[in-house]
């Protein structure tokens, strides 16, 4: 009887154990709209104050060299959502983009929205049992092609403008977000329709949420709620007078001195916080993949003064100096509870492959991103990587005019189509960009832009045009 009685309770226990298999662990996948590399507390921060980023970032991967596959917001989504390059995907200009006709060079045509045959993130992990959720902006395309038409099971708020076109307070102008009350702050909203997402959550399936805060994206709108302190935090600050300077045609602000922009940092931070404790308090946290990014570097460049700055990094969003495509990231694995730095180049296109390696779900063949698993899983010492190549053929707002770049190792090399020549940095030692040492090293010059050549025709990069009806 006892044997009996022991071999039922083996079968209650087996059958127990195989119904309660365990799943995949959640995806939290976080997206800053314009938020520059310095930004953070983190990662030098001294006016704008980020804490529980900062205390993210104390229990994760934390990449010191990672940056966007484009100085614009467009083209990096479309590579985070599918692992390719821009200019792969011919997605290489923020959409619609701005196509000037007075100018020497004619933009190419690129596409306005992300092609329905492209596999997806979002495609991806629902094929792997994943419930999806997208949250904020998207930016990928218009009605037909928006997040729900991608693979996402829920859209809130994710549309074709990429910029609150109500501004940040209710009412928000948004086909995807209902109004709320007066006085109801987008980043605030964003984030509670995310929380309510995860506990309405079926629970028998992991989950995939996409957090894509429309801030800190102009307008620059401040949080009233943080507003008088940042400012009255500026008021005591030694550094409090803005500073600038000359970039070809535009400013470059040099110090972060704006209380408003300061204030939709922290907006974020306080929200970013909200959901780690909802996550901590249902004992979802230690089983989640977080990633925490940026779309491309911070608009500290313009024709006018910039809202951030990203100094001592020359530029910022829109160009392809250091300033306009280093972003911060972070990744925090389940049972990480320590701050690990990783110096080796990234870019935004090997998050999707990262996602997918994983949860242990095969890649499609034709992508371009690297899985950074390896290296986070210690199995490496150092990510097989040699170049990374950007590719932003368009004029644009802050000025910048069409060009390519590529960085080798402690090489970049910086390729402006107008005028048809090329600038070397060494970017260990010249961080800034300030010495062009294009003439000093021409064979290391010559070297890269045949690598440049390469990767362009590698991803039938499209190309500029001479404009024939330009008038100097």
């Amino acid at each position: 009887m006892k044997k009996f009685i022991s071999f039922l309770f083996f079968i209650f226990f087996f059958l127990n154990c195989s119904s309660s298999k365990e799943k995949n662990p959640n995806i939290i996948f976080i997206l800053v709209d314009d938020l520059g590399w310095n930004d953070l507390g983190y990662s030098g921060s001294e006016f704008y104050e980020s804490p529980n980023i900062d205390r993210l970032a104390n229990e994760s991967f934390y990449f010191t060299n990672a940056y966007s596959s484009s100085p614009v917001c467009s083209p990096t989504r479309a590579s985070i959502m599918t692992g390719k390059h821009p200019a792969r995907v011919n997605i290489t200009d923020w959409i619609p983009g701005n196509d000037p006709k007075d100018r020497l060079l004619l933009g190419p045509k690129d596409l306005n929205e992300l092609p329905l045959e492209e596999i997806t993130i979002g495609e991806s992990l629902k094929k792997s049992g994943y419930k999806t959720y997208y949250a904020g902006k998207w930016h990928l395309g218009s009605e037909g092609f928006y997040p729900e038409d991608n693979g996402f099971d829920i859209n809130v708020g994710g549309f074709e403008k990429g910029s609150p076109m109500g501004g940040y307070y209710s009412p928000y102008k948004n086909p995807k977000l209902t109004d709320g009350p007066n006085g109801e702050y987008l980043t605030d909203r964003l984030t509670n329709e995310s929380i309510e997402l995860i506990k309405k959550h079926d629970k028998n399936y992991p989950f995939a949420l996409f957090l894509s805060f429309y801030n800190v994206h102009t307008p620059i709108e401040a949080n009233i709620k943080y507003l008088k302190y940042f400012n009255d935090k500026l008021s005591k600050m030694k550094d409090s007078l803005t500073r600038t300077k000359k970039e070809g045609q535009a400013i470059t602000r040099i110090n972060q001195t704006n209380s408003k922009y300061a204030s939709m940092v922290y907006a974020v931070d306080q929200n970013i916080g909200k959901l780690i404790k909802h996550l901590k308090d249902n004992n979802l946290y230690e089983n989640s993949l977080i990633v925490f990014t940026s779309d491309n570097g911070g608009l500290s460049t313009l024709k006018k003064i910039a809202p951030t700055s990203v100094y001592p990094l020359r530029a910022g969003k829109g160009w392809l100096y250091e300033g306009g495509i280093k972003i911060p990231q972070l990744i925090k694995t389940p049972g990480n509870t320590k701050s690990i730095k990783i110096k080796d180049l990234t870019v935004s296109h090997d998050l999707f492959p990262t996602i997918l390696d994983f949860i242990g779900t095969k890649q499609q063949n034709n992508i371009d991103g690297i899985s950074l698993m390896p290296i986070l899983n210690g199995e490496v010492s150092k990510i097989d990587r040699e170049d990374i190549f950007w590719h932003f053929p368009h004029y644009h707002g802050s000025l910048w005019k069409p060009g390519s770049s590529i960085r080798s190792g402690d090489w970049k090399l910086v390729l402006h189509y107008e005028t048809n020549s090329a600038e070397l940095y060494n970017i260990k030692d010249d961080p800034g960009e300030l010495n062009d040492l294009s003439e000093l090293f021409i064979k290391k010059k010559e070297t890269l832009l045949k690598k440049l050549n390469r990767l362009k025709s590698e991803t039938n990069a499209n190309s500029v045009s001479i404009n024939v009806n330009y008038k100097n």
